[in-house]
């Protein structure tokens, strides 16, 4: 004896201007007749062409991220550091660290300005102690004017503070991994920070 075949529950036809309620015939039957199917090509069409561009803007993404350098990786960290310390000091309301002037936040006048600077002390790039928000006059046409920053660092961060920065000679490398954590830390506390700033 052969049990009864279990019947297809009623759907609602996907052709909006006909809505109407059928029993589908066979599997992923989403209309309820050819007229419909028609009727939702576009709609259909529209819909398969942004999935597949969707998958191709995954897919060149994935290129991309293969032909990137160490170098790549780095500037974009510094980047999303520099980033985060600027919205730090903007939402915390300071001055620039070494002029103690008002800085520029409706232009593009704020330099993350740090105290040792890249250069001389790479393993201190993405030290949050060593960078400060700063004005570009004073990071770019005064070479840091490291006096009056090392003044302002102590005020903010202490001295003590200040000489361990000046005593770290720590020898600090960075793999893509760590590089790709910088940057994912820092993006996220700069969502954090502009969402507190809105």
């Amino acid at each position: 004896m052969s049990l009864p075949a279990k019947q297809p529950k009623p759907k609602t036809c996907k052709n909006k201007a006909c809505a109407a309620k059928f029993v589908p015939q066979r599997l992923g039957q989403s209309v309820c007749s050819p007229k419909c199917a028609l009727a939702t090509k576009d709609v259909n069409q529209v819909k398969a062409r942004k999935a597949l561009a969707q998958v191709e803007r995954a897919e060149i993404k994935v290129r991309k991220e293969k032909l990137k350098s160490r170098g790549d990786y780095m500037r974009e960290a510094q980047k999303a550091f520099n980033e985060f310390i600027r919205w730090r000091d903007r939402v915390a309301g300071h001055n620039c660290i070494s002029s103690a002037r008002p800085l520029d936040w409706a232009g593009n006048a704020v330099d993350a300005g740090h105290y040792r600077s890249v250069g001389s002390a790479p393993h201190l790039r993405f030290d949050e102690r060593n960078c400060h928000a700063q004005s570009k006059q004073d990071n770019r046409y005064l070479s840091g004017n490291a006096v009056d920053y090392r003044i302002g660092l102590i005020k903010r961060i202490g001295r003590e503070a200040v000489e361990a920065l000046e005593a770290d000679q720590a020898n600090r490398k960075y793999t893509i991994d760590d590089l790709k954590a910088i940057t994912a830390k820092y993006r996220a506390l700069v969502r954090e920070l502009k969402r507190a700033a809105a």
